[in-house]
């Protein structure tokens, strides 16, 4: 078994984990009202994506999203937290040590030996949900939940479509197709975003990503016999039926959005061993990007 497939398959214990620890790092993390930026690099920034979208939505402040390397720095915000993974990435230490001083700093990570550990004013260690793999699975499914829990939108039931994700066979087919398209809504299109990066990174497969309602602006062109389409959530009406009649495989999103992207990352392995890839060794890629001085 590969480091991803074993560390995706943990994921229903790492995210109990999580929620548990929410309560005991309130203080470090946003109180209602406060105003949030949350960042992070790759997977880290569509992670952020759906935090945001979750905070906002539930009426607990104003709250962005960016890749680290795109923050706005002539904006004003009370607390900036980033996700890390391995705590050395450049572009968020970077902009840890340009905003300290203006904004209080959490960095969530899974590695308690690490630089960011002194670059924000606030630690949450993750270790337990720290990978060997270069892919990320559990550690940010788990930044997230923690970030969910704290927001008070974790339930049970969310741990339990996971364990309904790792159990339940892929659809049948789905494997063969040779393109496939994610779609989210609100707080679903940072992870639709992810499980295309997935099977990019993963299965090396021609993957794209849109909100819902976007899709039917143009991308569902490319939808025929051999791709499929795959709702995270809710699909907007019609649109089941409309992929279908082109042909395309329609995925509907029968589980929570973040279940369902361990679905999506089970796919990816999947797909990588029918390729004869190995999803532990990506090309081109490292665990963590860290750039050299210029």
């Amino acid at each position: 078994m590969s480091h991803v497939q074993n560390e995706l398959s943990s994921q229903p214990e790492c995210w109990e984990r999580a929620a548990a620890l929410a309560g005991s790092r309130a203080a470090t993390l946003p109180v209602a009202g406060e105003r949030v930026a949350i960042v992070g690099c790759g997977t880290s920034w569509f992670m952020a994506q759906a935090a945001a979208a979750l905070r906002e939505g539930a009426g607990q402040g104003e709250t962005d999203a960016f890749a680290a390397s795109e923050f706005p720095y002539g904006r004003t915000y009370d607390r900036v937290i980033a996700l890390s993974r391995s705590g050395t990435t450049t572009e968020v230490l970077d902009l840890l040590a340009k905003v300290r001083g203006r904004a209080r700093t959490t960095a969530l990570t899974g590695d308690p030996t690490t630089p960011v550990m002194e670059a924000a004013d606030d630690v949450v260690v993750l270790d337990f949900a720290d990978e060997r793999s270069v892919v990320q699975t559990r550690f940010a499914t788990t930044a997230l939940t923690l970030l969910r829990a704290h927001f008070g939108l974790h339930t049970d039931a969310v741990v339990a479509d996971a364990r309904t994700a790792l159990a339940e066979p892929l659809p049948e087919g789905l494997v063969e197709r040779s393109q496939f398209t994610f779609l989210g809504q609100g707080w679903s299109n940072g992870l639709a975003q992810e499980a295309a990066l997935k099977m990019r990174e993963a299965a090396l497969a021609w993957t794209e990503a849109y909100p819902a309602m976007e899709y039917r602006h143009g991308p569902i062109s490319i939808t025929t016999e051999g791709t499929a389409t795959w709702m995270f959530g809710q699909a907007p009406e019609g649109l089941a039926e409309q992929v279908r009649s082109t042909g395309g495989m329609w995925v509907a999103g029968r589980l929570d959005p973040l279940a369902e992207l361990v679905r999506a990352q089970r796919l990816a392995v999947a797909i990588a061993a029918a390729r004869g890839l190995d999803p532990d060794s990506p090309r081109h890629l490292t665990r963590s990007v860290v750039l050299a001085e210029g």
